[in-house]
């Protein structure tokens, strides 16, 4: 264990006043808080600062006009793009000032329906700069659900594109935007359209106003001032989903999350100003929240925007291109991205001829990481491959190797240790802790660390839930242990683990099992209700390129026999051509029991390719290699 991690980390549960309040000092308060916590009124009380003036014109009136803070990449447009600190402020103060002339000020919503461009990072920030609230809803996402997400932040403006690419897919979003608004109860004022020369869109409504013709109507006004708000002030919603099929929208507050995010970019990912930080995420998801736009712009880095996908665009070579072209030190990926190049380039032959430059580490989240994917990454790649993990409730990492602070400490299958103001246990049914090694419950102790959620949108009893099993603690919904050198491992939702005639297994420790298997490139293990056993495990894989899929569905099953035995009862296996995924990398289990079930499912509004349920049914029914 590093000193200096165990000593952040002793520090942050012993002395928290005086640990946040030293974190805090890394930026510009326009009222400095009056203490670091309060039970009522949460982390930095009575502090006032604007998370836009911390990301962009202190960094300017220091003088690093000049530094490149967003780098964006899209192979998908053949276009790469590089805005200044000075540039960018200059972008964000236009926008903002389009959205004022609409009406909109402090505590208003602004939903923002828009793809991977520069534009949307300059209207996040620029609702930040206002003091509005902002709530990204991934471009492309279903107008229903996107309706769903109006009705309950109803939000002012709408700011959207004319469409948005998807891999070789060039997909129309007005029109999604208009039929959202058709079925939502809630009318917006305004809906500003940015066209793409890719596909425009259609300007017909009353309320329809194109972005290009506000920016220049509002170009004599001057750019708003950033507006003073509370630390408890809103910064923005994003929407996850709900197991009632209502979207939760997770508030995000002002001081916390700029002052932990900060933090974390120090002393977890190593970067500060001038460095180049690279998260292959969607602003649409937290992760783009957090390390696309925030993060790195709070402590003066550069961001890269990437419109693209880890492979078609053009090729498994990507990642490694981004990172060599635009100097990137730290870099951050899912799993299933790591997985899907490995698929396509098994030998990692562009990893070779590419290489990844100044790049000193790889973290990954989003979706577990199997112990097989960080071996290869790390031995093809050449640097230390850290997994961690984290929530959108959460708003930053909880359990990391914190790689700035020395520790580096890994263990493949371990998402690390707890970070800095997060003290994690295990408990069982009754709230007991369990021993180590033993799995149960992965809770948080009261209070969560600054960033993390302290209430959902419109539903505070929804929020309260968290904490009412395990009174005092954080009901993170995994399942997991902790083993006896203190690492932590998130084997999966607690509705992951499955009861198999009396037996209690986890699908996904069989999971990591299964993805050692060679020739395996991905893999899901879900529990299948069973009329003798109560549940038995599933297992569905895709084979690697050139692998022998004919033989891929006996070795998985013997590979989990051989380690834990019959009780297991692994005995199916489905070779799939893909596995349903989200758009973040995260595989739809809850899908594919339905599937297996013979369940009627609706395919769910999240996923990345609609046809991929058909083909699993088929798979199921035998129609596939089985």
């Amino acid at each position: 264990m590093s000193e200096a991690y165990s000593r952040a980390w002793q520090g942050s549960i012993s002395d928290r006043e005086a640990f946040w309040s030293a974190a805090a000092g890394a930026l510009d308060w326009f009222t400095a808080p009056a203490a670091a916590h309060d039970p009522e009124k949460g982390w930095f009380p009575g502090g006032s600062l604007n998370t836009c003036h911390n990301c962009l014109d202190r960094h300017v009136a220091a003088g690093r006009g000049d530094a490149i803070a967003l780098a964006y990449d899209s192979p998908v447009t053949g276009t790469i793009r590089r805005y200044s600190y000075a540039e960018l402020l200059e972008e964000t103060g236009r926008v903002a000032a389009m959205l004022a002339a609409l009406g909109v000020g402090k505590g208003d919503r602004v939903v923002i329906y828009m793809p991977m461009i520069p534009e949307t990072v300059f209207a996040m920030l620029a609702c930040a700069r206002l003091g509005a609230i902002h709530s990204v809803v991934f471009g492309g996402f279903a107008p229903l659900e996107l309706a769903k997400r109006i009705d309950d932040a109803t939000p002012l403006v709408v700011l959207t594109a004319s469409c948005g690419i998807e891999g070789s897919r060039t997909i129309a979003y007005k029109p999604m935007v208009d039929e959202a608004l058709r079925l939502a109860d809630h009318q917006v004022e305004r809906v500003v359209l940015l066209q793409r020369e890719q596909l425009r869109g259609d300007l017909g409504g009353p309320r329809d106003v194109d972005w290009q013709a506000l920016r220049t109507a509002t170009l004599g006004a001057p750019a708003p001032a950033p507006v003073p708000l509370a630390s408890d002030d809103p910064l923005y919603i994003l929407y996850t989903s709900g197991t009632t099929g209502t979207p939760k929208g997770v508030v995000r507050e002002n001081g916390g999350h700029a002052v932990a995010l900060a933090w974390s970019m120090t002393n977890i990912y190593g970067i500060s100003a001038d460095d180049t930080f690279w998260a292959a995420s969607d602003v649409g998801w937290v992760v783009g929240h957090s390390y696309i736009v925030y993060a790195p712009l709070l402590v003066g880095a550069t961001t890269v925007l990437f419109e693209g996908k880890p492979v078609g665009t053009p090729d498994p070579g990507t990642f490694w291109r981004v990172i060599d072209r635009h100097g990137v030190k730290t870099f951050f990926t899912a799993p299933t991205a790591i997985r899907a190049v490995r698929k396509e380039d098994p030998d990692a032959t562009f990893l070779k001829d590419i290489g990844t430059g100044d790049c000193r580490a790889i973290f990954l989240a989003g979706e577990r990481a199997d112990p097989d994917t960080i071996g290869w990454l790390e031995d093809k790649s050449g640097l230390p491959v850290i997994d961690h993990w984290w929530q959108t409730e959460l708003g930053w990492p909880a359990i990391a190797s914190c790689f700035a602070l020395g520790d580096l400490r890994r263990k493949r299958g371990s998402a690390g240790f707890p970070v800095p103001g997060y003290e994690f246990a295990v408990l069982d049914e009754s709230g007991h802790p369990v021993e180590p090694g033993h799995s149960g419950a992965v809770v948080i102790r009261e209070p969560l660390a600054p960033g993390a959620f302290r209430t959902l949108w419109n539903n505070h009893a929804g929020f309260a839930k968290n904490f009412a099993t395990f009174p005092g603690w954080y009901e993170t919904g995994d399942a997991g242990f902790i083993d006896d050198e203190g690492f932590v491992h998130i084997m999966g939702r607690t509705d992951d683990i499955i009861n198999v005639a009396g037996h209690r297994l986890s699908t996904g420790q069989m999971e990591q099992i299964v993805a050692s298997v060679d020739g395996v490139a991905e893999c899901a293990v879900i529990g299948a209700e069973d009329a003798i056993k109560g549940m038995i495990p599933v297992a569905f894989v895709v084979a690697r390129a050139g692998a022998n899929e004919a033989a891929l569905h006996d070795a998985a099953i013997a590979a989990v026999r051989a380690e834990l035995g019959a009780v297991a009862a692994l005995k199916t296996c489905y070779v799939v051509p893909q596995l349903p995924k989200t758009r973040s990398g995260k595989i739809l289990r809850n899908l594919l029991r339905k599937i297996v079930n013979g369940e009627d499912f609706t395919t769910p509004p999240t996923i990345e390719d609609p046809g991929v349920p058909a083909l699993l049914v088929d798979a199921v029914r035998g129609k596939l290699p089985a």
